[in-house]
């Protein structure tokens, strides 16, 4: 039999050329970019760096023939704040109007201090999203309670496999609800106690972009005869309902000021396509604490917003020099986002009117 399979050759090939650059610019330990039809589950892309010829394998370090998309796992940092709003908003525990005050940087709770990059006051629920305030996510949480949250990052599919066609898939780590101490409900909103594949990520946005359903990763298309004939087909296969389509639609809506003016991803701004999308930017854990100096950056997004056709991860491990997510992993969307478009024939969403760049209403 020969197999065939979702991965598209053109898409794959820019984005390993856009891999390249990216090693080049921030020397990063490992780079990883997985590309998804988000109502399908279908990849189109999945790509690494270090890699290896697969003709030559024995020729290359071990450490490179591992698929970091299914066997690495990470602290996500703020890319997981959707998962607590998505929740809080599926509840109706708040609304995207709702205002937390945001202590000017510095929280304590469970006798530990929480802090901000910057000194916010008074931020609504999609600022919170806008400037990614680890506070103003740490009161969303408390308001949604520790259960609850518990129950979405669950349902979102983290703590197990997606179930991917490939092999050395790991779960990651969701702690289970008794084992969470009193700072669990202030410190996983933000994607810390918690470890997460890129697939994992890249399926939770898909859901979100796919009206709340998370679907299973899909990279089989068919089997296929020596004469060419189908003999098996393979089919999307949807996982379960996570949030309604309209919790989806309003967690949208705040995902799309991230890339705006204030926002912590313009450079993941696309001249014709609105884009919704989250920026990551954690300290990696070592024996003992957080290692100085050592990130896993990342951008998770899709576009075009309102009608997703695409559905990007980009998380750089390591990176040196520039190291927040809005800085190494969103150009690296947008450039790949921008080839991706043009190459699949993606309808645009925006109309250029002179210099500006608006939305094109009630279509």
């Amino acid at each position: 039999m020969n197999v065939m399979l979702t991965l598209d050759i053109g898409v794959q090939s820019f984005v390993e050329a856009e891999i390249i650059k990216a090693v080049e610019k921030h020397k990063p330990a490992g780079i990883t970019v997985i590309v998804v039809q988000p109502q399908t589950g279908a990849i189109i892309c999945l790509a690494n760096w270090p890699n290896f010829d697969p003709n030559r394998p024995g020729e290359f370090h071990a450490a490179h023939r591992r698929n970091r998309a299914v066997t690495d796992t990470m602290e996500p940092g703020s890319t997981f704040k959707i998962v607590t709003v998505a929740g809080a908003l599926q509840d109706g525990r708040v609304t995207l109007d709702d205002s937390f005050y945001c202590e000017r940087g510095s929280f304590r709770y469970g006798g530990r201090r929480l802090r901000d990059h910057h000194p916010y006051g008074n931020l609504s629920v999609k600022k919170i999203i806008t400037k990614s305030s680890n506070i103003g996510a740490a009161k969303i949480a408390i308001r949604l309670r520790s259960a609850r949250l518990h129950h979405y990052v669950k349902q979102f599919g983290f703590g197990d496999r997606t179930r991917v066609s490939l092999p050395g898939e790991v779960r990651g780590t969701v702690h289970p609800l008794k084992n969470w101490n009193k700072l669990s409900i202030t410190r996983v909103p933000m994607g810390h106690e918690v470890a997460v594949t890129p697939m994992q990520m890249v399926m939770m946005m898909s859901a979100v972009a796919n009206g709340g359903k998370l679907m299973r990763p899909m990279l089989l298309d068919s089997l296929r005869d020596e004469t060419g004939r189908v003999v098996v087909k393979y089919h999307p296969k949807a996982i379960r309902q996570v949030i309604s389509p309209a919790t989806a639609r309003k967690v949208t809506v705040a995902l799309k000021t991230v890339v705006g003016e204030g926002g912590t991803a313009r450079r993941a701004k696309l001249q014709y396509y609105s884009v919704a999308g989250k920026t990551g930017t954690a300290q990696k854990a070592g024996l003992g604490g957080y290692i100085d100096g050592k990130f896993y950056s990342s951008f998770v997004g899709f576009f075009p917003a309102d009608k997703p056709a695409l559905c990007i991860f980009v998380g750089l491990d390591e990176p040196t020099g520039d190291y927040y997510g809005g800085l190494t992993a969103a150009p690296i969307f947008k450039a790949i986002a921008e080839r991706a478009a043009s190459y699949l024939v993606i309808k645009p969403d925006l109309v250029e009117q002179g210099s500006l760049v608006s939305r094109q209403e009630g279509r």
